[in-house]
C-alpha cells in the first residue's frame, strides 16, 4: 500500500513536469507568432506607403497624358524665324481670316503673311484711331501689325526742353484712350531730334534729349492718363533716324518728333479677340496658313 502511494506521487510529479514543459514551449511559440505578426504588420504598412507613392505617380502620369492635347495647343511655334505663336493662336487666326477679303488673303504666301493680315485686320477694327485727327503735326500709319503715330515736338515740348507742355494734354489724352482700349498691346515711345548739337547743364547731347523726351511722355501717360506702366517702353533715337535730310529749317522741324509705336502682343491679342459673328462667304486658303 505504501509502495502504491509512492508510485502515485512519482506519476503526478512526472506528468506535472511534462505539462510545464509543454506550457513553456507553447508560450515560446506564441511569442514567436506575435513577433511574426508584428513584423507582418510593419511590412504591410510599408507596402501601403509604397503603393500610395506608386498610385500618386500613376495619377500624375494620367493627368499629364490627359493634358497632352492642351499642352500641344499652347506650345509655341516659330513663324518664319521672326515671330513665335501658339497653336491656339493659329486657330484664332484662322477664324479671323475667314472675315478677311479673300483677294487680300490670296496675296499671303507664308504663315507670317497670313498672321500679318489677320493682326492688321483685327487691330484696325479694335483700335479706332479716328480720334487722332491727322494734320501737319500728326502722322498716323498702320504698317502690317503695328500702328505708328508721329507727333511733332512743337505739340509736346518747348524748344530744347524735355518737359511736356500743357498744350500736349489733349493729344496725350486721346493717345491714352487708344492705348487703354486694347489690353493686348505694348507701346514704345521713341524720341527723335534734328541734327543740331545740344549741350546744357541738364542735357548732354541729342541722345540724352531724345531719351529724356521719351521718358517724359511715358511718365505722363502713366501718371496722368492711367496707362499701365508694364505696357510702356521708352526709347531714344537721337538724330540718327531722320525722316528727311536735315538741310533746312522745315526738314529739321519734321525730324524733331516723338513716335508712338503700338505693338500687339500676338498671343494675347488673339486670346482677347472676340468673335464678331460674321461668316466668310468663301473658305480661306489652308495652304496660306500652313506653309
Amino acid at each position: 500500500m505504501k509502495r502504491l502511494s509512492i508510485l502515485a506521487m512519482v506519476a503526478v510529479f512526472f506528468f506535472s513536469c511534462v505539462s510545464k514543459k509543454k506550457y513553456v514551449a507553447l508560450e515560446q511559440q506564441n511569442g514567436e507568432l506575435r513577433s511574426e505578426l508584428q513584423k507582418t504588420q510593419v511590412e504591410k504598412e510599408d507596402l501601403e506607403k509604397k503603393f500610395d507613392i506608386i498610385q500618386a505617380r500613376v495619377d500624375a502620369y494620367n493627368t499629364k497624358i490627359n493634358s497632352l492635347t492642351e499642352e500641344n495647343d499652347a506650345k509655341l511655334v516659330t513663324v518664319d524665324n521672326v515671330a513665335v505663336i501658339s497653336n491656339d493662336t493659329k486657330k484664332a487666326m484662322r477664324e479671323t481670316l475667314k472675315n478677311v477679303d479673300q483677294a487680300k488673303l490670296a496675296e499671303a504666301k507664308t504663315l507670317k503673311d497670313s498672321m500679318d493680315i489677320a493682326v492688321a485686320y483685327n487691330l484696325q477694327k479694335s483700335m479706332d484711331t479716328s480720334e487722332l485727327s491727322e494734320d501737319e503735326d500728326i502722322d498716323i500709319n498702320i504698317d502690317e501689325t503695328v500702328v505708328m503715330i508721329s507727333i511733332s515736338d512743337k505739340m509736346l515740348f518747348n524748344t530744347a526742353s524735355y518737359k511736356v507742355s500743357n498744350k500736349a494734354n489733349d493729344i496725350l489724352q486721346k493717345l491714352a484712350n487708344v492705348i487703354n482700349s486694347e489690353p493686348s498691346v505694348e507701346v514704345m515711345v521713341e524720341g527723335h531730334t534734328d541734327s543740331r548739337s545740344i549741350r546744357t547743364e541738364k542735357i548732354a547731347d541729342n541722345w540724352d534729349l531724345s531719351v529724356l523726351r521719351a521718358t517724359s511722355v511715358v511718365r505722363k501717360l502713366q501718371d496722368d492718363y492711367g496707362v499701365a506702366p508694364e505696357k510702356l517702353i521708352a526709347a531714344g533715337r537721337g538724330s540718327f533716324s531722320p525722316l528727311v535730310e536735315n538741310d533746312n529749317r522745315d526738314n529739321m522741324a519734321k525730324n524733331r518728333r516723338t513716335r508712338i509705336v503700338i505693338l500687339p502682343n500676338i498671343n494675347k491679342f488673339f486670346a482677347l479677340m472676340s468673335n464678331n459673328g460674321q461668316t466668310a462667304q468663301a473658305e480661306m486658303s489652308e495652304n496660306a496658313v500652313d506653309n
